[in-house]
């Protein structure tokens, strides 16, 4: 088990460095309707007070998103996506110097957000569903984050699992990864996630979660994301409690995931996902701070 050496991830303004412990991605959802926090920040002032909140909490990168990709959730046209997190995506940079990154599968809507001080794109859709997001990405010299997923965007959530999950998701990557750099964008600058929770079974997120150290020598060097925060296959494993409910959950599943090689955990609750990568991040240098 354990970590191999520190790998990096080159955006269009750092170096991010991993190694000492996994980064903490806040999740900043500006959507009526995202499965866990929908709704909460319907004004640029409670935005703006979520950030800050984040930052004392010890996020280190902020995800904007404006379309929910919950399961039945509805399409955004772009106009309204950019509206959504172009304000929130202004403060973010402006405000903390911490990097950006937005959570979109559309070309355009990446490319008005890396105007506005992103630096990351976060493709759910692992370039499936608008391949001209890595001609921006390459563009600008910006991070991309890759993910598995399968289906169109209405039918990525029921489609049916497929037999051998790991070799499915390793399958995947490799063909995004194939996209990335084929469009420009530099080897350096892409993260792989694993996708959980996206036409995956309860048991096959587990399992990809059990296994990821799997998925990481593969893909050597590159930073692994893992997202797994409050969503229902953690509902599922403790007897169906709703989302707000499932913190304790998510933490065990993203300390075995770091354990296990994650370098990036996707999260709703900053402070004790940033409390849980220090501890997990000591344990697996066999050192304290």
């Amino acid at each position: 088990m354990g970590h191999a050496g520190s790998k990096t991830l080159t955006t269009s303004r750092r170096q991010l460095l991993f190694g000492a412990r996994p980064l903490v991605m806040g999740i900043l959802n500006l959507t009526p309707d995202s499965f866990s926090d929908g709704g909460r920040y319907p004004t640029t002032g409670a935005v703006i007070e979520r950030i800050r909140q984040m930052v004392e909490e010890g996020v280190d990168i902020i995800d904007v998103g404006g379309e929910s990709t919950r399961p039945g959730s509805a399409r955004v046209s772009e106009a309204e996506e950019i509206a959504r997190v172009l304000p929130a995506v202004e403060a973010a940079a402006g405000m903390t110097g911490l990097p950006v990154s937005i959570d979109t599968t559309k070309s355009a809507v990446a490319k008005a957000a890396l105007e506005a001080g992103a630096e990351i794109v976060n493709d759910i859709s692992g370039l499936r569903f608008d391949p001209a997001l890595a001609d921006a990405v390459a563009a600008a010299g910006a991070g991309l984050v890759l993910m598995h997923s399968r289906g169109e965007f209405e039918t990525m959530h029921s489609l049916e699992p497929v037999a051998d999950i790991e070799k499915e998701v390793k399958e995947g990557l490799e063909a995004a990864l194939g996209k990335a750099c084929a469009a420009g964008v530099e080897r350096a600058s892409i993260a792989l996630d694993v996708g959980i929770g996206f036409g995956k079974s309860a048991e096959q997120n587990l399992g990809l979660i059990a296994g990821l150290h799997r998925i990481c020598s593969e893909f050597e060097g590159m930073p692994m994301l893992v997202g797994a925060s409050r969503k229902s296959f953690i509902g599922k494993i403790l007897g169906g409690i709703p989302a707000e409910a499932r913190l304790y959950g998510s933490l065990t599943v993203h300390a075995v995931a770091a354990w296990n090689g994650a370098d990036i955990l996707r999260t709703h609750d900053v402070r004790a996902t940033r409390e849980m990568a220090e501890t997990v991040g000591a344990l697996r240098n066999g050192t304290s701070r």
